[in-house]
């Protein structure tokens, strides 16, 4: 039951030096809303391994750089703090030294800091314990120094934008985009689902799910009207570009965007929304979508509806900042031995001249990642931030389906809820429930079982709920 697979249940006000439980404080002169933004650049050295596909691809040059953006808010003297960082995933162990650092250097506790990615495939590798990760080629030993250093530099951007710290306004508002993201899951004709079936491929009936057409818009000026930063949070997978180059893919264009119509000083935030089923690619359409050109054209449309939203923009006026945060116990699919022999056979094809076709590799790697756990359940920390009771955040670690962004959402108890996936950690693909049962990629891939999608919206809700009373 619920009780037994979730622990370590933590409400904190974010205060420095404060181990108290989280009590709202009053409206006062000197509860003003502060915030700070900055970002550090994170790109990785030319020949670092590049991530997102199931064999080895080594960087051969920089489109553009990569970087961790950071935001920290503070309410009389409690604190608490969104990092983005251009990357594919957030491993949970460099979350810790990251939350360890910003801690000692600040003050801010570590529960009260999120760390998100944006799911960019043309970034450096983040290794994840599974016998994906190779560290014995000169690539392999390039990417262990980045990663020495990577924690210091992200730790480094929250530190900056915390000295940054001034009086500030916020306001928010919700645009909708629906033209540049798609459910890449089909109905097909022969009564399967199919996942990136093709384009323009007539055995396609209709999408197996919905798309979150949301855009999630937080802007913060300073008192004298000069833009701080910009929050922007969208649901759609980061892999358009391709290549061998780094770059932060369509959030690049973003970035750039914005920061010439409002200001170069001024830090754009992109935060991944609940994305794992859900992709740009446009079935109904023969052009091709990859590449430089693509990324530019969807982040201009992306750019546009901020645009457009600004004039929608909500003034708020919190007056606390609250965070809680819970590990829950997610369950692992079940592997027998059999099954485990034949995937140790398949994964040692990996990245040969022979190797297994693509799904029976996707199956492999998650059946051998489940045994070696010995049946250790994966720790998924969820976590909720919130300013006063108009705005929340929720961080979920992994690729998250649209469908449980969405059913958070629906029920939150906070007039505007902003759903980030692979957030403080990444436990991979998180399907709905009746995802499993339509099968292909994410299900195949995914090392929790079903319901754990489930589990993390009822954990979601419960915390939100809980930091509403505050």
């Amino acid at each position: 039951m619920l009780k037994r697979m979730v622990i370590c249940s933590l409400i904190v006000v974010c205060a420095v030096n404060s181990d108290n439980i989280v009590v709202g404080s009053p409206r006062s002169a000197d509860s003003i809303l502060q915030a700070g933004a900055a970002q550090v650049k994170i790109t990785p050295p030319i020949g670092v391994p590049m991530s997102g596909y199931y064999y080895e691809r080594a960087s051969i040059g920089v489109h553009n750089d990569l970087y961790a953006h950071a935001l920290v808010f503070a309410v009389s003297g409690k604190k608490i703090a969104l990092v983005t960082c251009d990357l594919i995933g957030m491993d949970a162990g460099i979350v810790a030294q990251i939350r360890g650092l910003v801690e000692q250097e600040t003050g801010i506790p570590g529960q009260c800091v999120m760390i998100s990615a944006t799911h960019t495939h043309t970034g450096p590798t983040i290794p994840r314990g599974t016998k994906r990760d190779k560290a014995k080629s000169q690539a392999g030993k390039l990417l262990a120094r980045y990663l020495e250093d990577l924690h210091g530099r992200i730790a480094l951007s929250i530190e900056q934008a915390n000295n940054r710290l001034q009086p500030a306004d916020i306001s928010v508002a919700v645009g909708y985009e629906d033209s540049i993201s798609f459910n890449r899951r089909f109905f097909m004709t022969d009564g399967t689902v199919g996942w990136n079936p093709g384009k323009l491929n007539p055995k396609i009936i209709k999408p197996a799910g919905p798309i979150d057409p949301a855009v999630a818009v937080v802007y913060l000026e300073s008192m004298d009207g000069k833009p701080i930063s910009t929050y922007v949070n969208f649901a759609n997978h980061l892999d358009t570009v391709g290549g061998l180059e780094y770059s932060a893919d369509y959030p690049y264009t973003l970035y750039t965007l914005l920061g010439q119509i409002k200001s170069p000083d001024m830090v754009t935030l992109f935060a991944q929304g609940c994305s794992g089923n859900i992709n740009h690619l446009n079935v109904k359409s023969r052009t091709r979508q990859k590449g430089h050109d693509e990324a530019m054209r969807i982040g201009t449309v992306l750019s546009g509806e901020v645009l457009k939203t600004y004039s929608k923009l909500r003034r708020l006026s919190p007056d606390a900042v609250s965070a809680s945060s819970e590990i829950v116990k997610l369950p692992l699919v079940k592997v027998d031995d059999e099954t485990v022999a034949k995937a140790r056979k398949i994964a040692a094809t990996y990245n040969t001249s022979k190797a297994a076709p693509f799904m029976e590799l996707v199956n492999a790697f998650k059946v051998i990642s489940v045994y070696e756990r010995n049946g250790k359940p994966l720790d998924a920390e969820v976590q909720v931030l919130a300013l006063g009771d108009d705005l929340a955040w929720v961080g979920l670690p992994g690729e998250i389906f649209v469908e449980i962004g969405l059913a958070i959402k629906k029920d939150s108890p906070f007039e505007t809820t902003i759903v980030t996936e692979l957030a403080n950690g990444s436990i991979g693909y998180v399907p709905d429930r009746k995802a499993y049962a339509e099968g292909n990629y994410e299900p195949v891939s995914a090392r929790c079982a079903p319901s754990s999608g489930e589990l993390l919206v009822e954990t979601s809700l419960r915390l939100l709920r809980d930091l509403k009373k505050i």
